[in-house]
């Protein structure tokens, strides 16, 4: 990945549905050659997926910090958790904790669904939820 591909994930990570032929004309390069690029940053997955954002916040939202054994691989905690449905984004991280997980639902239950799901997987000891109460952007 070069300075033209940190380029155009800043300019979709903006606007997801940016057509290739404005990433071209913004980043100085063909129309082609900006769709090959995003491709190619899809096939390597560095590009996970294209969403969007809304003005009003629906639902609720969940940090869950994870704990593993120490004979648990945690990159394989961290997919494994991935798979869960209303996981928004995992976090390998440092500390006392091995994985942070942005969790989304429609109402509480629904986390409380999901972080049942993550306690079941092989390797995790534990897990700590913070539910969001308020967003401050």
């Amino acid at each position: 990945m070069d300075e033209l591909d940190r380029e155009i994930l800043r300019l979709l990570k903006q606007d997801a549905r940016m057509k290739f032929t404005a990433l071209a004309r913004s980043v100085g390069l063909t129309e082609g050659a900006v769709r090959r690029r995003v491709h190619a940053l899809v096939r390597s997955g560095v590009i996970r997926r294209f969403t969007i954002e809304t003005l009003t916040e629906e639902g609720v939202k969940a940090l869950t910090l994870v704990s593993s054994s120490a004979s648990a691989k945690t990159p394989e905690i961290a997919e494994s958790v991935r798979r869960v449905r209303g996981v928004e984004s995992v976090y390998e991280v440092t500390g006392q904790y091995d994985v942070a997980v942005i969790l989304g639902g429609a109402s509480v239950a629904d986390l409380n669904r999901s972080i049942d799901e993550i306690r079941k997987i092989p390797g995790i000891i534990g897990t700590n939820t913070l539910i969001s109460l308020r967003v401050w952007d």
